[in-house]
């Protein structure tokens, strides 16, 4: 009998903070436990490299499975959409992951950019976590600046009605400043959500215990 998993939306304090990152070595921990998990980008806009590397990390789905909708201009999804005269379909969004849930233990949802990036008119990042109802996991780039993103992150989740399960705090290179080093030690407490990983620079491991049955 395969032990019953939660899945999870991960999104970002901004884009570029190394969401795809971590979520590949989340996939790549929990396949090695013996857990069936996979990735989802719903929507990617600009190159298509997150979609592969989250493919190539579930056992080799389709991009397309993987990442159903794609835009060319590296924007945001709405922006990206508008100059290329698409509009992106929220039915197919929503319809991926069933689908993925429907045949795999736990899946894990990427965003888009950030919290309140917005994919369609009046439709945004966070209107498709709620719809998806799934708890959320914050990845955030440790720099000066990241308590505020994180805290303006946690509270938007919590207004949404949704769980913040915690944050993974990621170093983006080997230099380390005084925000940096103290970020780590405040963050649990003006947060009240879990620091779950500190990620060094280039780190090629993750503690997924939070995310295990």
């Amino acid at each position: 009998m395969q032990a019953i998993c939660v899945n999870f939306f991960i999104t970002g304090t901004d884009t570029n903070v190394g969401k795809t990152y971590v979520t590949r070595l989340l996939l790549q921990t929990l396949r090695e436990q013996g857990i069936d998990a996979v990735g989802y980008k719903p929507v990617s806009c600009g190159d298509r490299d997150d979609g592969m590397l989250l493919a190539e990390a579930s056992g080799g789905l389709l991009l397309e499975q993987v990442n159903p909708v794609h835009l060319n201009a590296p924007l945001a999804p709405y922006v990206a959409g508008m100059l290329s005269n698409q509009v992106v379909d929220l039915a197919l969004l929503r319809d991926g992951y069933e689908q993925l849930a429907s045949t795999h233990q736990q899946v894990l949802v990427e965003g888009a950019g950030g919290w309140e990036v917005p994919i369609a008119e009046n439709y945004r990042v966070a209107d498709l976590a709620q719809d998806l109802g799934l708890p959320v996991i914050i990845v955030a780039a440790n720099r000066l600046g990241a308590l505020n993103h994180i805290l303006l992150t946690v509270e938007a989740i919590h207004r949404r009605g949704l769980k913040c399960a915690g944050i993974y705090l990621n170093q983006l290179s080997d230099e380390m400043d005084t925000a940096m080093i103290t970020n780590k030690g405040v963050l649990e407490v003006l947060a009240g959500v879990p620091l779950l990983d500190h990620l060094i620079h280039q780190q090629d491991f993750i503690d997924a215990s939070a995310l295990a049955p």
